[in-house]
């Protein structure tokens, strides 16, 4: 649209006239063919000098930092910290703290660390990120204050927090702080690692390791929920190998001090350990797509699927002696959607597994024992594993399916040792606190107190369904022949003879699930081939179940 404007007005006046008509009639506006000078339309960017140099600013600290920084992250295989969350994002919205650190001897572009809001996959999240050019990431001052900053937006805005962390620790560089600072001063590192935890199950926080993590900022990626680690390149100990070294005389380096392989096999410090940083930013994706954007809010749902082997050949994948072993991502795969199986700490404590899937399309939790390896036995690690699996489930509102199959707790000296009492109590409560919807599915042996751990019916389950393989017994048909009648066994002198006795009173100590069903031990005898459908119409049922409160202040159980 043209018009003419009568009159004797300056450019200024001509154009606050045109950009009020133009906001008024919702469309761009032109002066017409008149001797005056053209003015501009409310839309139409007028760049004055001051603002074309806070741009050119603005453009250089985004660069990163000096030469030396980039050959450095080329030489490690490791991407600049720009293109790494142009890989986990959609779009960055908005970042703060682009000046941080403008006024420091040394050049450090944002302080050597990147925070704002991004998209991921539809969704606000906040996020940190160490740019290693800028001193090996390594955290100033004006970077801890970023970081104390955004996690506490993240818990008043209910968004998510994603640390991207790339840093070899606290900046050491003389003259970063003066000499009345320490590093336990009221508004210093401690004071993010505090949020982190105060923070813990407020909103989900997920973190993903691309370097070498050293000394207290190594807290960093321990204290997220869920943590990422990418191979070839990520690593976390208490000191650097130099250090330790030094200190202990023990000569090591950062992969087998500290490396993925530690912490994924050993530590169980990693959840998920993948080969490139194009994996990482996909693994991030996917682990945020199982989780609410506040601790009370809806879970993210997805259109429902039927699982990726069928749900009616479920019996046929379970073996009838309990004491054979198999593979149980062959029944959750006949449990869950097909493709949303994501297990979480896959090769630590491998007798139990640990992850998310969805269940008509909404996500779940995911607690089974793993026959094929120890015959499912509970150790002390795998206590430890399934225990904060089910707090973090709890904490975030995420429904929990209990698949067990397990001959119990371990027993011997060196689990004693290891604490299999200490650690197994954590497992127990866990269960017994959790309340969200909790389905137990006994689908094989559930011996002694493993029951207790896999949320048997003393333990407030929404149901406790078995299947026509379940045992429920205080313990093995083997060890409680043994136990009960170990003196006559001793006494057979014929092995032939001695093996009849042994099988004779085994079957009469072997427990008939149809007969505990009459009595209401279990919920419900559920015919395999049936399970998912029960599961799906059960987790619908309850979806609307409430939370209790007790008269405490909290537990005196840790994880």
């Amino acid at each position: 649209m043209k018009i003419d404007i009568d009159g004797d007005f300056d450019e200024q006046t001509a154009r606050a006239i045109i950009t009020a008509i133009s906001r008024h009639v919702g469309e761009p506006i032109e002066l017409g063919d008149g001797d005056d000078p053209p003015a501009t339309a409310f839309d139409e960017a007028v760049i004055t000098e001051r603002e074309e140099r806070l741009r050119e600013e603005i453009e250089e600290i985004m660069t990163g930092g000096p030469e030396r920084g980039h050959e450095k992250i080329a030489e490690l295989g490791k991407l600049f910290v720009r293109e790494r969350m142009d890989l986990v994002f959609d779009d960055v919205r908005f970042e703060d703290g682009t000046f941080a650190g403008q006024h420091n001897d040394d050049w450090t572009p944002a302080d050597g660390l990147v925070t704002g809001v991004a998209e991921m996959d539809g969704r606000r999240v906040y996020f940190s990120a160490n740019d290693y050019t800028v001193k090996a990431g390594s955290i100033g001052s004006q970077g801890i204050e970023k970081q104390i900053r955004l996690s506490e937006r993240a818990v008043d805005a209910r968004a998510p927090i994603v640390r991207l962390i790339d840093s070899t620790g606290a900046r050491l560089t003389p003259g970063e702080r003066d000499e009345t600072q320490s590093h336990a001063d009221r508004y210093t590192g401690g004071k993010s690692f505090f949020n982190q935890c105060i923070h813990s199950g407020q909103v989900p926080q997920i973190g993903i390791l691309y370097g070498p993590n050293i000394a207290g900022s190594a807290y960093t990626p321990v204290f997220c929920d869920f943590l990422i680690m990418v191979e070839g390149t990520s690593g976390m100990a208490i000191a650097s190998p130099r250090i330790v070294e030094e200190m202990t005389g023990e000569q090591t380096d950062m992969q087998a001090l500290g490396g993925p392989e530690i912490h994924a096999r050993h530590s169980g410090s990693a959840d998920l350990v993948v080969p490139d940083e194009e994996a990482a930013a996909e693994m991030a994706r996917t682990l945020l797509g199982y989780l609410p954007q506040s601790h009370d809010a809806a879970l993210p749902t997805e259109p429902p699927a039927p699982p990726g082997l069928a749900p009616g050949s479920l019996d046929s994948a379970i073996p009838e002696r309990p004491n054979e072993a198999y593979d149980v991502n062959q029944v959750i795969k006949r449990v869950v959607d097909r493709d949303s199986w994501l297990e979480l700490k896959p090769d630590f404590a491998p007798e139990i597994v640990t992850g998310f899937g969805r269940i008509d399309g909404r996500p779940v939790g995911v607690v089974a024992n793993q026959p094929e390896h120890v015959s499912g036995a509970i150790f002390p690690d795998s206590a430890e594993k399934a225990a904060g699996f089910i707090w973090k489930c709890d904490a975030f509102g995420i429904p929990l399916v209990y698949l067990c199959d397990t001959p119990g707790f371990m027993i011997g000296s060196a689990v004693e040792k290891e604490g299999v009492l200490q650690k197994g109590r954590k497992f127990i409560y866990a269960t017994s606190n959790a309340q969200v919807p909790k389905i137990c599915v006994i689908t094989r042996k559930a011996y002694g107190a493993g029951i207790y751990a896999m949320c048997g019916p003393a333990f407030e389950p929404d149901a406790t369904l078995a299947l026509p393989s379940a045992e429920l017994a205080v313990m093995g048909p083997d060890a409680a022949v043994r136990a009960v009648f170990a003196r006559q066994i001793d006494d057979i002198d014929d092995p032939a003879e001695r093996e009849a006795f042994i099988e004779e009173k085994k079957a009469e100590y072997r427990k008939d699930i149809r007969k505990q069903a009459s009595n209401m031990q279990v919920d419900e005898l559920v015919p395999a081939g049936d399970l998912r459908e029960q599961l799906v119409e059960r987790l619908g049922a309850l979806r609307n179940k409430q939370r209790r409160s007790y008269d405490r202040y909290h537990g005196t159980v840790l994880f």
